[in-house]
C-alpha cells in the first residue's frame, strides 16, 4: 500500500471506525493526518472524554473495534487517540464545524486557527455525517 496517498477504502474504513468509537466516547474531531516530513498517514480521534487517566482504556477500545472490523484497511497501529485539547485536534474540530458537509474534506497544506496542517482528510462532524446516506 502506497503510504503517500490515502485511498477510498482507507477513508471509508476510518469513517466506519469513528462511528464505532463514537459509541464509546463522543468524538470532537476525526481526521487522517500526515505530518510535515512524514510519509505515513494516521487516523486521529479526539474527544474531551479522553485524558491521561484513560488513554490505555481508549486504546483498548481501538484494538477491540479494529479486531471486530476485520478490515485490512483499518490498522489499529495507525490510529491515534488524543484529547480534545490537542492543538491540531482543536483546530480541525473548529474547521469541521465551520464546514459541516457530508463528505470528508481533503486539505493539502493549510493553516487552521494558527496551526499548520501539511496534509489531512477531515471527517465531518458526526451529527452531519449521520445525516448522510451510508456509503456502500
Amino acid at each position: 500500500m502506497d503510504q503517500d496517498t490515502l485511498v477510498n477504502p482507507q477513508i471509508s474504513a476510518g469513517q466506519w471506525f469513528i462511528g464505532e468509537f463514537n459509541k464509546y466516547v463522543p468524538i470532537n474531531a476525526a481526521y487522517w493526518l500526515r505530518s510535515e516530513g512524514e510519509e505515513d498517514w494516521f487516523l486521529y480521534v479526539a474527544s474531551d472524554k479522553i485524558d491521561d487517566t484513560n488513554f490505555d482504556l481508549a486504546y483498548g477500545e481501538v484494538l477491540r473495534i479494529a479486531a471486530a472490523a476485520r478490515n485490512p484497511w483499518l490498522d489499529p497501529l495507525r490510529v491515534k487517540v488524543v484529547g480534545a485539547d490537542d492543538p491540531v485536534a482543536r483546530a480541525i474540530a473548529k474547521f469541521a464545524n465551520q464546514h459541516p458537509g457530508h463528505a470528508p474534506v481533503i486539505l493539502h497544506g493549510a493553516t487552521l486557527d494558527g496551526v499548520w496542517v501539511d496534509g489531512a482528510i477531515v471527517y465531518p462532524p458526526l451529527s452531519a455525517a449521520a445525516a448522510a446516506p451510508a456509503a456502500g
